[in-house]
């Protein structure tokens, strides 16, 4: 793979979902996706006050050639919130899916589904990774269970990973897909989308 395509951000479209790269025109609509987010369990939500903070940080990183962070759009093309390519690694083919944030109006919608599909797809069949690797809070069980579901097998807990903002001491759980399980996974998520019709 050419270095160019690990450093652009494609715009990626589905039924439920299209990722495009973020931009800093999306900041309000954003900060409306996000708003009552702030309170989620085990996540950092940016805020009027720090969202500037939060697109220097991802526009550092994808400089970096480190992610590729995304703006979420609904099936009407209303903002929905953002997710990103992050601790991307084309030396050794690897990428994470992350840093995902959605309006509550979408949450347990087909939209998260499609957009792990479309993020996978694109990481093994257009960046010819042969890991993927998805992380959560330990205590976040809800995160666990829709990783799970998305059919990523997990490697394992990092004890004492992190000091989150709040200054809680998070075991971090890493999950994982190989590139010879993602027919399986793919086809998995094909099931799922159809039954969210």
């Amino acid at each position: 793979m050419t270095e160019a395509v690990w450093r652009t951000a494609p715009t990626l479209i589905g039924r439920h979902v299209t990722l495009r790269p973020l931009d800093r025109a999306d900041r309000a609509d954003l900060l409306a996706a996000f708003d009552g987010l702030t309170q989620l369990f085990a996540t950092v939500v940016p805020t009027a006050a720090t969202i500037d903070g939060w697109y220097e940080m991802l526009e550092a990183h994808r400089a970096a050639g480190r992610a590729l962070p995304f703006t979420v759009l609904d099936a009407d093309g209303r903002v929905a919130g953002a997710t990103r390519f992050l601790r991307m690694n084309a030396a050794h083919r690897r990428v994470e899916i992350g840093g995902t944030l959605y309006a509550r109006r979408v949450q347990r919608t087909g939209l998260n589904t499609e957009a792990k599909r479309l993020l996978l797809g694109h990481a093994f069949d257009v960046l010819g990774c042969q890991c993927v690797q998805l992380r959560t809070n330990w205590h976040n069980r809800a995160s666990r269970a829709a990783i799970e579901r998305l059919g990523a097998r997990m490697d394992g807990v990092l004890r004492g990973h992190m000091v989150t903002a709040e200054g809680e001491v998070r075991d971090t759980v890493v999950y994982s897909i190989l590139d010879h399980e993602w027919p399986q996974v793919r086809r998995n998520l094909t099931y799922l989308l159809e039954r969210a019709r």
